[in-house]
């Protein structure tokens, strides 16, 4: 699928106008309601103490969508959050590129009440190239790149108007040649989310990162941000929508992508989510169309 370039263009700058609304009004919301917010005292909780089952927050999952949520696991327990499969085509300057990942994880522990340990990475990746002027074909596969993140909540863990967190991340180069660029890389994400009436929530997200550059030893920024609106449409089920961005300053290249995304969550029971979920690209650079299906566990 080939987007006008300025649809696609109009598209990105719709998701980074939107995004930076938000937080402006955040700003001003943030100082009056956060000290306002009711929250049980679960300070003596750890990870060698956890935290009771009826203590235990609103189950909360990074997914469906890309987005990353401002809640924390509880202290002393476990989250498992997995993609049974996540899919997608790219077609770029004539190169075609489909990719397949199976049981990509994030494993989450809680260290604390507001601070959890994450680990995410893909047990199968394959990845097949094909030029269509010359007709060379690629094709590389086998394990992921490792990512280990530290989400540390600043307030809204325990509900209120509003929830925010910081997420510094580090990828760790493990995986399999032709996968991955062999290195280190690093950022740092920042999550806020509003509760809105009947049980919907608005949240967005912040990213500045420090990616390797495509042609060197050097490296370069890349900013992600995203809005989404989630909300109860009968029992059990969540719908999400959401626009997303990036923009990486690689010298070589400035690579702008944009995407809507959307996703459909059952719940369970209380620590137990199905969802699958589709995001479609807005730009060249962008696959046209993503799709994956996934599961959440809490222990």
């Amino acid at each position: 699928m080939t987007q006008h370039p300025r649809l696609a263009k109009a598209s990105t700058q719709l998701a980074f106008a939107a995004a930076t609304f938000v937080a402006a009004q955040a700003c001003a919301a943030c100082s009056s309601t956060a000290w306002a917010q009711a929250s049980a005292d679960k300070s003596m909780y750890s990870l060698f103490n956890p935290t009771p089952d009826n203590l235990l927050r609103t189950f909360s999952t990074d997914r469906p969508t890309k987005s990353t949520v401002p809640q924390t696991v509880d202290a002393g327990r476990f989250q498992y959050e997995v993609d049974f499969f996540n899919a997608y085509q790219q077609k770029t300057g004539g190169v075609t590129t489909n990719s397949l990942t199976l049981l990509n994880s994030l494993m989450k522990v809680g260290l604390t009440s507001s601070i959890d340990l994450e680990i995410g990475t893909s047990a199968f990746q394959e990845l097949r190239t094909r030029d269509g002027a010359t007709g060379i074909s690629t094709r590389s596969a086998g394990i992921s790149d490792t990512i280990a993140r530290l989400k540390m909540n600043l307030w809204g863990n325990e509900g209120g108007k509003t929830a925010f967190a910081l997420v510094p991340w580090v990828k760790f180069p493990t995986a399999a040649s032709g996968l991955g660029n062999g290195v280190m890389e690093g950022g740092i994400i920042a999550p806020l989310s509003f509760s809105l009436p009947q049980d919907r929530t608005l949240l967005v997200n912040f990213e500045v990162d420090q990616l390797k550059n495509a042609n060197d030893g050097g490296y370069h920024a890349s900013t992600t941000n995203l809005i989404n609106l989630s909300g109860p449409i009968a029992s059990g089920w969540t719908l999400y929508g959401e626009l997303w961005s990036q923009v990486n300053f690689d010298p070589a290249r400035t690579i702008t992508q944009a995407s809507f995304d959307a996703g459909l969550a059952w719940a369970v029971n209380k620590s137990t989510q199905l969802d699958v979920g589709a995001n479609i690209g807005l730009t060249r650079d962008t696959p046209a169309l993503q799709v994956y299906m996934g599961f959440a566990q809490r222990y």
